[in-house]
């Protein structure tokens, strides 16, 4: 590159203010953002975007999934854009920070290049990919899934929330359902800036995390089946209590991230009961299951002693057991070429930094089974995001955004 883009930085201060500004569609009183895929303020939200990337002479076209891409055309239009992309829906009680920094970075970076009449060899697109959360319609990562290929349109057009409302209806309701086929096209690299959801890079006193990949995710439905019998008259001994088969399978997914430390991850995100009475004895227990490591081959390990596990209490206690695969994200390595452009710009801009693998699944993952993918990560205080207390320093904003700067002005 010549030294005049070399020399180029984002406005910090800009892209603070569009963050906060984004901030205020679906404030929460307690500081953070409620914007839950398809839902009136993502739409606000997504409007919000739209107008910002035409104002920065992008142009702006949807999918059928509803992902939105704003293109900037290069000296060669018909050829690979260098993407940058990540997702504006948030968590129920989410922050200010999660998704949207990745998207309003790329924002930056069409009002910067704009501004300064600069014309890359390459298009730039900047995407905004639908119901990233999967907090509303499961499951995560959902437009970029379809996208790449790992999901169904039609099968995740018929997602429905907890009110019975499907994607496909939510979607036509705020004009999101596009006739352009959500599919995947040669694309020359794909870049995401994230905020880490980690203490590590705090811990550690760097600015920026060069990411090389992404460990595995596997959900699961953990459905433990008995008989329902009065609290009272039925004694402990005879009870067919799916309640009393489902402990010890948590305990042992806890034990499962122990005994495959420090990088394993077990979490139970939910648990359910039918009927769901005080003094009834269950007839049916459900836990939603998280489990992760950045090896497939001790993912794997982790998932066949749990299932082992699955049949050996439920056969002991004269119970049926399911443990369903909802989701899985596979351990994921970046492509050497996006991480070595990271890598190159962070030295250039003299960053404190260092190598990290991803905790959480990002949309960049899907984007990494199609194209050359990589990701950048700053600090979050104390690690904590999917949280309203999400926050983060203005300073290592800016200096996530100026790598990504330099990462996409090389590969564009």
């Amino acid at each position: 590159m010549n030294s005049r883009l070399l020399e180029l930085r984002v406005h910090g201060g800009r892209l603070w203010d569009s963050l906060m500004t984004m901030a205020e569609i679906g404030a929460t009183p307690r500081g953070g953002c409620n914007r839950q895929a398809m839902t009136d303020e993502d739409k606000a939200g997504r409007e919000l975007f739209i107008r910002w990337c035409e104002q920065a002479k992008a142009r702006v076209t949807m999918d059928a999934i509803g992902n939105i891409f704003a293109r900037r055309d290069g000296k060669a239009p018909d050829s690979p854009p260098v993407m940058i992309g990540s997702h504006l829906d948030t968590q129920t009680t989410g922050g200010k920070f999660d998704g949207v920094y990745g998207v309003l970075s790329g924002v930056e970076i069409l009002r910067l290049l704009d501004e300064n009449a600069i014309e890359t060899d390459h298009p730039i697109e900047v995407v905004v990919w639908t119901n990233e959360e999967g907090v509303r319609f499961t499951p995560a990562m959902m437009g970029s899934g379809v996208w790449s290929g790992a999901l169904d349109l039609n099968e995740m057009y018929r997602a429905t929330d907890r009110t019975g409302v499907s994607l496909e209806s939510e979607l036509r309701r705020h004009g999101c359902k596009s006739r352009t086929p959500a599919r995947a096209r040669p694309v020359k690299a794909a870049f995401e800036v994230h905020i880490e959801q980690g203490p590590i890079l705090e811990a550690e006193g760097k600015q920026v995390g060069v990411v090389t990949g992404a460990q595995g995710v596997c959900w699961y439905d953990l459905t433990i089946w008995g008989k329902p019998s009065h609290a009272g008259p039925t004694p402990m001994e005879t009870r067919r209590d799916p309640v009393a088969g489902l402990l010890p399978l948590l305990r042992l997914c806890y034990d499962l991230a122990a005994q495959h430390a420090p990088w394993a991850r077990a979490t139970i995100g939910d648990i359910q009961t039918e009927p769901g009475s005080r003094n009834t004895v269950a007839e049916r227990a459900l836990a939603k299951i998280d489990l992760r490591h950045p090896e497939a081959v001790v993912l794997d390990q982790m998932e066949r002693e749990l299932r082992a596990s699955v049949a050996r209490e439920c056969k002991s206690r004269r119970l049926q057991g399911s443990l369903e695969e909802v989701w899985r994200m596979p351990v994921t390595d970046f492509a050497p070429e996006c991480i070595q452009a990271v890598r190159q710009a962070v030295r250039r801009l003299n960053y404190s930094h260092m190598n990290i693998i991803s905790g959480a699944g990002h949309d960049t993952v899907n984007l990494a089974s199609v194209a050359p993918a990589g990701m950048i990560f700053v600090p979050c205080e104390g690690g904590v995001s999917h949280n309203e207390a999400e926050s983060a320093r203005p300073e290592d904003l800016e200096a996530g955004a100026n790598v990504l700067l330099q990462a996409v002005l090389s590969m564009a």
